[in-house]
């Protein structure tokens, strides 16, 4: 685990930016396609401005939520509306978008067909990702039904996740699946998060989900 400091988030947005994009350029290198792993959240539409334009094939990327509501596309909350408006766009606009949502009911109707997807891509070539004040990432919630099942080695591809305090039920990426990125990035912002990631490194996954996907991460933060 490394760590950078910026002056401010627009810096960091650049440099994770910078970092990802030659995360998936040496992946290219040696892979016909590779996959790439992003959050949704307030946290990384900035990176997602600056990454969109960067001079990759991005024709050979695919691009696939950490984590997602159960949503339509459409929906205000959706994470992968914010995916498609600020990331695949300019240059990444030929990138393929792999989904954690369908039309159906309950997650457990589709989950297999969306697994379908994404289990061709794997690992994973970059996972960005970020933390709760809660030691959340992705949709790892601490006491949320799902998690013990999310963190476990043997967890599937995705998981649903549900706490009574959640709006809706979350789909996300196993911490398996998180975890054995082949590169990863934590963007972290604010004192309240850089404290709790400090504990989050003396307590188990169960109590701090990221401290599943803190071995060989990259952390960067900004105040």
């Amino acid at each position: 685990m490394t760590m950078a400091t910026y002056s401010d988030r627009d810096m960091m947005a650049i440099d994770v930016a910078n970092e990802v994009a030659d995360d998936l350029s040496q992946a290219l290198h040696g892979q016909d396609r590779v996959c790439l792993a992003v959050p949704g959240g307030t946290t990384p539409g900035p990176v997602f401005d600056a990454l969109c334009a960067a001079d990759i094939d991005w024709a050979r990327v695919d691009v696939v939520p950490t984590d997602e509501r159960w949503v339509p596309e459409d929906h205000p909350r959706s994470n992968a509306r914010l995916i498609k408006e600020r990331l695949l766009v300019n240059r990444a606009a030929s990138a393929r978008f792999l989904p954690l949502y369908a039309a159906a009911h309950h997650p457990e109707d589709i989950l297999a067909e969306l697994e379908s997807m994404i289990a061709p891509e794997l690992p994973l070539a970059v996972a960005v990702l970020g933390m709760g004040e809660d030691m959340h990432t992705a949709s790892l919630f601490p006491g949320a039904e799902g998690l013990a099942e999310a963190l476990s080695p043997k967890a599937p591809i995705l998981v649903p996740i549900r706490r009574a305090d959640l709006s809706e039920v979350r789909i996300s990426l196993s911490a398996r699946v998180l975890d054995g990125a082949l590169s990863k990035h934590l963007l972290v912002t604010g004192a309240a998060k850089r404290d709790a990631l400090r504990a989050a490194r003396d307590l188990p996954p169960q109590e701090a989900p990221v401290a599943s996907v803190l071995k060989d991460i990259k952390i960067h933060w900004a105040d």
